[in-house]
């Protein structure tokens, strides 16, 4: 009793338990099917299959954080607006780890504060930050032809300038126009446009004067209109001039919507008021996000480069779209990465629970979503961080509310899916064609590759320079079956979880083999998939042939066409699977593997069992329960 409780339910019975089957003076097949359907049970099956299947992408997914936001969502302190404080600054406002500037909303950056515009009622901070070098306010521009933010102020970058505080000593000295005005303490009217107000520490704008490092360089003033407009550096040859900082963007190669910030300034655009990010404890709620962030963008509205990979990060134009999708925080990520972990335990669960043939688990195209996939899918979140191909249709996907984590419902996946062997948790699990087939192997058929015995023939062999593994010598050994197999996922990316859909990428595209042809093995970023370069003969006959079809025989293109389900179909009619699955379990639950006189006596029988109850997995299980060799264990 205490066994058959350990092993089915994960803990020791209870005292009434122990009583109720002292009491009956037998544990009956009824008892072990009553067990069988406890939730106990259900979790207990989980947990075998969470660590049958290794489902865990943590160390998989390479999250270098650079579509992370920080903040709290509050306008008029230090860093609070949500945005990018982090790699991704240094391309948008000039230098690494800078946010926004939360004093000024970028709508209204040109309307005067003072109270009588009811656009700025309680914008009440100033929206100059640096009034003597920045001109007039009504020529302010707060937005492009386009509607893209522009800086709103800006501060000279301390990698390059060494600012000193000018109202250290004397606090009356609080503005560079009270700085330059000032008899003592202050600085000269030719160096106002190098007089920066910086915010500190306590929340304040205080004036700085602002001039090249003197430990790195040796520079000379350049006047215009008896004021400095700008620094030259004698002492370096790659940095020649330093400009003053004024509120206008460069443009990269001159094209325009191509921003890029002065070097030697930090350019700061404002913040903007929009409804909570879609990680928000209080979605109604309005907050303050950096004007760059809070861009919906699908394109470039001027050189029409798509807002929709990687990409965006760096284009001032984009922002993190609708609800922020493109965007997270930290614990966005762990939420993703738990849910895409334990979807693969609620598709094996469905199957057990429901008691249907267990090798449902690799062909079901039924799956689950909880709150963070529901709303992954259904918005295109993790742009940059996850590259996974919607499982459906996102609008048929169920919709969880995003902080519903615990709240997981059935939907169908699209044709292609097949039970666990196309999870997302599978594919970054196991990254390539080969890791796939070994762990299926490895899991499912308990069978692994070792590698032969025989002596490899000397470099010199020409058999050496074959670069179809299935045929080189001495690996062929195991790539004779590798590669074969591992076709079956070829419609499947590798390092990533992405399908390549056949209308999208065909097994030939002649674009990519003009390309290739051409020498241009970029062919604008389309043809990342296809074969670009001849490293042999075939393939400089497969030039802008998809990778995944490169070496295969007629038999291996059907293995890609038909996909993990037709593997699966083909290893049940040799039985692997059953057997296999049989020397688990009792693995599982005589806590060693089948020794050789067990397997004569008892493998055969539990298989054919095991078939002829439809796979009934809880079936196979009393089966086994019930054999000596479970009962005799101590």
């Amino acid at each position: 009793m205490r066994q058959l409780s350990l092993d089915l339910l994960g803990r020791p019975p209870t005292i009434d338990e122990y009583r109720a089957y002292q009491a009956k003076g037998s544990i009956s097949e009824d008892d072990i099917k009553q067990m069988m359907s406890s939730e106990e049970f259900y979790a207990r099956m989980r947990g075998y299959h969470h660590a049958l299947l290794r489902s865990n992408i943590s160390a998989s997914i390479s999250n270098p954080s650079d579509t992370r936001v920080s903040g709290t969502g509050v306008p008029k302190a230090v860093n609070t607006p949500f945005g990018f404080r982090n790699n991704t600054s240094t391309g948008l406002r000039g230098v690494n780890g800078q946010g926004c500037d939360p004093f000024i909303r970028q709508d209204i950056c040109n309307k005067n504060p003072d109270g009588t515009d009811p656009a700025v009622v309680g914008e009440k901070t100033g929206a100059r930050q640096d009034p003597q070098a920045e001109g007039p306010i009504a020529q302010k521009k707060c937005f492009d032809e386009q509607g893209v933010p522009l800086p709103v102020s800006f501060d000279y970058d301390t990698n390059f300038f060494t600012c000193t505080r000018l109202d250290s000593t004397d606090t009356t000295l609080d503005s560079c126009e009270k700085a330059i005005a000032a008899k003592s303490g202050g600085i000269a009217d030719k160096d106002a446009y190098f007089c920066d107000m910086r915010l500190l520490g306590d929340n304040k704008l205080h004036p700085h004067w602002c001039k090249p490092n003197p430990d790195k360089y040796t520079s000379e003033e350049v006047l215009e209109s008896n004021k400095v407009v700008k620094y030259t550096i004698k002492n370096n040859t790659s940095l020649t001039v330093l400009d003053r900082c004024t509120l206008d963007l460069d443009m990269k190669n001159g094209v325009k919507g191509t921003y890029a910030t002065r070097r030697g300034c930090i350019a700061r655009e404002g913040y903007m008021m929009k409804p909570a990010p879609f990680w928000a404890a209080d979605p109604s709620a309005q907050v303050a996000v950096c004007a760059i962030e809070a861009q919906e963008r699908a394109t470039n509205p001027w050189t029409m480069e798509s807002c929709e990979t990687a990409r965006f990060r760096g284009d001032r134009t984009c922002g993190c779209g609708a609800g922020m999708r493109r965007c997270e925080v930290a614990a966005v990520h762990t939420s993703r990465v738990a849910a895409i972990n334990e979807e693969p335990d609620l598709i094996t669960d469905s199957v057990v629970r429901n008691d249907e043939p267990y090798f449902n688990i690799l062909t079901t195209r039924r799956s689950f979503v909880n709150g963070p996939l529901s709303q992954f899918y259904r918005q295109q979140q993790g742009v940059n961080v996850f590259s996974i191909t919607s499982p459906a249709n996102p609008d048929t996907i169920p919709s969880v509310g995003y902080a519903q984590e615990d709240t997981w419902q059935e939907y169908t996946r699209d044709a292609q899916h097949s039970g666990v062997l196309s999870t997302p948790s599978f594919l970054y699990r196991f990254p390539t064609q080969r890791a796939r087939v070994n762990h299926f192997y490895e899991a499912f058929l308990c069978k692994t590759f070792v590698p032969s015995s025989d002596p490899l023939p000397p470099p010199e062999d020409n058999c050496n320079r074959e670069n179809n593994l299935a045929k080189r010598c001495g690996c062929n050994y195991c790539h004779a079956t590798i590669e074969p197999t591992g076709a079956h996922w070829g419609r499947y990316d590798e390092r990533n979880a992405l399908f390549l859909n056949p209308e999208r990428f065909p097994r030939y595209d002649p674009k990519c083999r003009d390309c290739a042809l051409a020498g241009d093995t970029n062919c604008g970023g389309e043809c990342s998939q296809y074969v670009m370069q001849a490293y042999d003969g075939d393939g400089a006959n497969s030039l802008g042939m998809l990778k995944t079809y490169l070496y295969r025989t007629s038999d291996e293109e059907a293995n890609i066409q038909g996909g993990p389900q037709l593997l699966v179909e083909r290893m049940l009619q040799t039985g692997d699977l059953e057997r296999c699955t049989v020397k688990r379990i009792w693995t599982e639950f005589l806590g060693r593997p089948m020794s050789t006189e067990e397997q004569q006596m008892y493998l055969q029988d539990l298989s054919e069992d095991f078939s002829h109850s439809n796979y009934s997995l809880k079936t196979l299980i009393q089966k086994m329960l019930m054999t000596d060799a479970y009962r005799r264990i101590d």
